[in-house]
C-alpha cells in the first residue's frame, strides 16, 4: 500500500495510508503532500485523492471541434492492483486488448475488429495492414471495441495482466504521441490508433529490452497504459541524460531519444548483475518509469522454481554458495 506523507510549516507527518491521509488533509488542509511516484511535494488543493475523491470519476475536456476520438471519463480504482472503470455516453466507445476486459454494464456491446478499429470504412487490405501492425508487436489479430447502444451512462471497466499501476494519459498533452513497450497498452477511447514504432539503431533494437519494435500511440483522446511495480514519471530537459535498465522503460514522449550503451567494464558487465547493457534516454522530454518489469517478475519466479536465481553472479550455484542464496 502506498505511504502519504503531509507537511505543515516544515513539521513532516507520516508515513500513513491513504484514509488517514484524507482525514489529516480534511483538518487542514493549507500544507503539501507526498506519495510514492510524486516527482515532487505538492499543495494538498491539488490532489484529489486527498479530497476524499479517489474514487470520483474525472471527467474529460469538453470534445475540440476537430477531435476524431471519443470523449470518455474515468476512475482509477486501486493502489498496487489497478483497473480503470471508463463511463461512455450513448454512442461512445472504448477499445481494448483482448481478455483485458473486467466488467460491462449490459447495454455495452462488445465487437472484435480487425487492428485497433481506427479504419472503420477502410478497404479490407488496409484493415489487414493494421491487424499486420499488431502482429509484428506480438498482440493479438484483433481488439474489442465496446460501445454504449443504451441511454444515459454506462460503464466498462479493465483490469492489469499483472500487479501495478495505470498510467491515464491525454494524447493532445504529448503532442499526440507516445511511444510505449509493447505489452503495456491497455485500453482507450475510441479514434486512438495503435501502431509500430522501429528502433533505428541496430544495437538499441537488439539489446533495449523490447527490440526492434515498440509501439506507438497516436490521436487526440485518451489511452491507458499498465506498468509493473511502482511507476515514476521524469520530465528530461534538453541534452539531459538518464541511465535506465532497459526493461524499466515503460514510455517516452516523441521528443526523447533512446539508446543503449555497455553497462560498464567486462567485470561489472559479468558480475554486476545488471546485464550487458543500459538504456540511454536524452531529453526533451518526459519519460514513465516502472520498477517492477514483467520480465524481471517471470525471470524471478521461474528460477525459483527450478531451485536458482535470475540476477546476479554468473557462478551459478557457486555464487549463491557465496551469497548465501543457497537452496536444498
Amino acid at each position: 500500500m502506498s505511504k502519504w506523507y503531509l507537511s505543515y510549516n516544515g513539521q513532516q507527518v507520516g508515513p500513513m495510508d491513504l484514509e488517514r491521509a484524507i482525514q489529516e488533509a480534511a483538518a487542514n488542509p493549507n500544507g503539501h503532500a507526498w506519495c510514492e511516484g510524486f516527482p515532487s511535494w505538492k499543495p494538498i488543493s491539488e490532489i484529489p485523492e486527498l479530497q476524499g475523491r479517489a474514487l470520483a470519476t474525472i471527467p474529460s475536456p469538453p470534445k475540440a471541434p476537430n477531435q476524431t476520438a471519443d470523449v470518455i471519463d474515468y476512475r482509477i480504482v486501486g493502489e498496487e492492483m489497478q483497473f480503470v472503470e471508463i463511463e461512455l455516453d450513448p454512442g461512445e466507445s472504448a477499445i481494448a486488448e483482448a481478455g483485458a476486459m473486467m466488467y460491462k454494464d449490459s447495454s455495452v456491446e462488445m465487437d472484435s475488429v480487425f487492428g485497433d478499429g481506427t479504419q472503420t470504412n477502410a478497404s479490407f487490405f488496409d484493415k489487414l495492414v493494421g491487424a499486420g501492425k499488431r502482429l509484428l508487436t506480438s498482440e493479438s489479430l484483433f481488439t474489442t471495441v465496446f460501445t454504449h447502444r443504451g441511454s444515459g451512462k454506462a460503464h466498462v471497466a479493465f483490469a492489469a495482466p499483472y500487479p501495478g499501476n495505470i498510467i491515464p494519459l491525454s494524447l493532445p498533452t504529448v503532442n499526440g504521441r507516445i511511444i510505449c513497450q509493447k505489452d503495456s497498452f491497455l485500453c482507450a477511447a475510441r479514434g486512438v490508433s495503435i501502431g509500430i514504432q522501429f528502433q533505428r539503431k541496430i544495437l538499441t533494437g537488439l539489446f533495449g529490452g523490447e527490440g526492434f519494435i515498440m509501439q506507438r500511440l497516436e490521436g487526440d483522446g485518451m489511452v491507458f497504459m499498465h506498468a509493473g511495480g511502482t511507476v515514476i514519471e521524469r520530465r528530461l530537459g534538453p541534452g539531459e541524460l538518464l541511465h535506465v535498465d532497459t526493461g524499466c522503460v515503460v514510455a517516452y514522449e516523441g521528443g526523447v531519444e533512446m539508446d543503449i550503451q555497455q553497462a560498464g567494464n567486462i567485470k561489472t558487465m559479468l558480475f554486476g548483475g545488471e546485464g550487458l547493457f543500459f538504456a540511454i534516454l536524452r531529453g526533451p522530454g518526459r519519460v514513465w518509469l516502472q520498477s517492477l518489469p514483467f520480465s524481471r517478475l517471470a525471470g524471478r519466479m521461474l528460477m525459483a522454481q527450478r531451485g536458482g536465481k535470475e540476477e546476479g553472479s554468473v557462478l551459478g550455484g557457486l555464487g549463491r554458495l557465496m551469497d548465501g542464496d543457497n537452496r536444498f
